[in-house]
């Protein structure tokens, strides 16, 4: 039998060394890394075709069955399934390898069948013609064509066996991914269990008001005032439950008092002193209460205190109109047309205790908010918010969000006078949590302005009278004891 061994630095150089001199049909017998390199022993698959043939002892009839069973182990068995192609070899070695394990767990009939034959004459097993290793190491025979990092020494994990009875266990649904569908039933089912607390809420609120009616009428009287429902329901969560209905409603006059942010006295805009620029939609009275101010500012400190600044270029009057009032109080009034002509005016005013900045009137949806809010980006400088009091509860609430009310210095309450209901307007200060810096209540400079009071300012919103058309009737009032939520702060925070 020609077997010859093959030795080079790498195996990939060993492997084509055997092919060379075999040809495609060279059976790969060992490999091994050796101190002079890669060993590689090969052989002819024609040299071994004649090894089943000579291995086949003469023996007895008597011994065939033992011979059989030997034979299934033996070497020239292996040498004969070794009579292959260099393609099938791995299939060998994974079944040589299975056979061994099936011998080793007692599943080979292999000891009986030895057994059987131990009173007949012993048969002496061919001796190997070529020692194997115990544990055969799989290489497979590189290819021209293949990459390098497939020719390296590779062991396999066996396939598990699969039976009829573990056919099924590790079979898996396939992995679905989410679709539009399942996005659109997961937010109907969201807004069915908020609808489904909606009415739970409100079944127990509408069971509590029967069985306490000095809490159904202080709801039905907070809601006719103009104050929204989310802040109505967080107070009657905290009403005492052994108030009487006088008591009861003082408490709630009481809590709104402590819940109203206000200037403290004799620390208004006036007394503060610095930059201060008023901006407010269009409409809400800016240019008048800038005048209220200075007047204010000079009765108390006199001409030279107040300086009066004008960005408001979009009116054909605007600036003629605090013009007027300046030349009323003897205080001059500039005009502004971008940041950096209001960064020169601060400077030449920067020796007056109060400066008074009159803006353009922009709606709470204009997109040019933002660009004025820019412009008004300056170090000292105090943004003051004036709202029309008169104005709905949702539409003070965009104007809040649109001129950011976490960064204003605080609210003017202006037109408080034409108010049908303050409610709304003391109800958006507090959830937003911004504090009441003064009241104008009329078109009067300088009489009609006042300092912010809360008690004053919760009992005018309380002392609403008469009947109105959007007026809830009693029948309604499950639609208020809805869950808590909307924009502002989180009421959970009241004081009490």
């Amino acid at each position: 039998m020609n077997i010859q061994r093959f030795i080079a630095p790498t195996s990939r150089e060993a492997m084509s060394k055997a092919r060379r001199q075999f040809g495609d049909s060279a059976v790969i017998l060992s490999t091994r890394q050796t101190a002079d390199g890669f060993e590689v022993m090969a052989a002819a698959e024609e040299s071994l075709a004649g090894i089943a043939s000579a291995a086949q002892p003469a023996a007895a009839p008597a011994a065939s069955a033992a011979k059989a069973a030997v034979a299934q182990s033996s070497v020239g068995s292996d040498t004969e399934a070794m009579a292959m192609s260099t393609l099938s070899f791995q299939e060998y070695v994974r079944e040589r390898m299975l056979r061994k394990r099936r011998e080793q767990m007692g599943e080979s009939a292999a000891p009986m069948v030895a057994a059987q034959a131990a009173s007949a004459a012993p048969v002496a097993p061919a001796k190997p013609l070529i020692a194997e290793p115990a544990d055969p190491i799989m290489v497979p025979v590189q290819r021209y064509n293949e990459p390098p990092e497939m020719a390296q020494p590779a062991r396999r994990a066996q396939p598990p066996i699969r039976t009829r009875e573990n056919a099924f266990e590790d079979t898996a649904p396939p992995a679905r991914f989410a679709t539009q569908e399942d996005n659109r039933m997961a937010v109907e089912i969201s807004a069915l269990k908020d609808m489904i607390e909606e009415r739970f809420n409100t079944l127990a609120w509408l069971g509590s008001s029967k069985q306490n009616p000095i809490q159904s009428s202080l709801m039905h009287k907070l809601i006719r005032a103009g104050y929204s429902p989310q802040l109505a329901r967080a107070l009657l969560e905290r009403l005492p439950a052994d108030a009487g209905a006088g008591e009861s409603l003082r408490w709630v006059m009481d809590a709104i008092q402590r819940n109203l942010r206000v200037s403290a006295a004799g620390a208004g805009l006036t007394e503060e002193g610095g930059v201060v620029a008023l901006v407010g939609a269009t409409g809400v009275g800016k240019t008048t209460t800038a005048a209220k101010l200075a007047a204010q500012c000079v009765k108390q400190f006199g001409a030279g205190s107040v300086g009066l600044i004008t960005l408001d270029s979009y009116r054909v009057s605007g600036y003629e109109q605090l013009r007027a009032y300046g030349r009323m109080l003897g205080v001059v009034a500039h005009l502004a047309h971008d940041r950096a002509a209001l960064k020169d005016l601060l400077g030449l005013l920067s020796g007056k205790r109060l400066v008074i900045i009159d803006t353009a009137g922009l709606g709470q949806r204009d997109q040019r908010v933002q660009d004025m809010l820019d412009v008004l980006e300056v170090p000292a400088l105090k943004k003051v918010l004036v709202l029309n009091a008169g104005a709905q509860g949702d539409a003070i609430d965009e104007t809040l969000a649109a001129f950011k009310a976490d960064k204003l210095h605080g609210v003017v309450l202006s037109k408080v006078d034409e108010a049908v209901k303050l409610g709304p307007a003391l109800d958006a200060a507090i959830r937003h949590q911004v504090t009441v810096r003064g009241v104008a209540n009329g078109q009067r400079v300088p009489e009609d302005w006042q300092g912010a009071d809360p008690a004053t300012l919760v009992k005018l919103s309380m002392g609403t009278a008469g009947k109105s058309a959007f007026d809830p009737a009693s029948t309604d009032m499950g639609f208020y004891f809805a869950q808590s939520g909307g924009r502002g702060m989180p009421l959970g925070g009241l004081h009490v």
